[in-house]
């Protein structure tokens, strides 16, 4: 028996497009205005830094070859799937799960096209304290990370609030 959408996690992947609306929107605005390697300061702590990222998180396997682009986007595709059959197997009103799955999604498939399309992926947060800068990352990567982060946070809530 089939199910609508709307009774399902799926009714939460607007959010997807809203995540992919947003990077790839600070993506192309990145590429369009500054050359690699170009930063400029917004506050005390943060700047805009373009950088080219060939690899996963803090360029892990960034310098293997090549391969390791297919690799990460079959991972970016795998994770997508398997976590739109999740939301498709949730109910709507799960919120927290819902919303994390499609952070993580928008995220995933945001990188995912920087892949694709770049051959990398494009990277322009940097923060840092002092001379310690931490690794230049994106929006699709905050997304992710604020996804994984609520669903860490699921587990820890009560059990009526996890309905919710």
């Amino acid at each position: 028996m089939s199910q609508s959408i709307c009774s399902t996690g799926l009714r939460w992947l607007w959010l997807v497009v809203v995540v992919l609306i947003i990077d790839l929107g600070s993506k192309y605005l990145i590429l369009q205005n500054f050359a690699l390697g170009d930063t400029v300061p917004l506050f005390p702590s943060l700047n805009l830094h373009y950088a080219r990222n060939y690899g996963a998180a803090f360029s892990f396997l960034a310098d293997s070859g090549g391969w390791q682009r297919w690799f990460f986007a079959g991972i970016a595709i795998g994770i997508s799937v398997i976590l739109t059959v999740m939301m498709y197997r949730s109910k709507a009103t799960q919120k927290l799960n819902n919303i994390a799955y499609a952070l993580i999604i928008g995220g995933a498939l945001g990188n995912l096209f920087d892949r694709l399309w770049h051959g990398f992926v494009v990277d322009m947060i940097d923060f840092y304290v002092g001379d310690w800068h931490f690794a230049t990352f994106n929006l699709a990567d905050s997304a992710i990370c604020v996804g994984a982060a609520l669903i860490v946070l699921e587990g820890f809530l009560p059990s009526k609030a996890k309905k919710q």
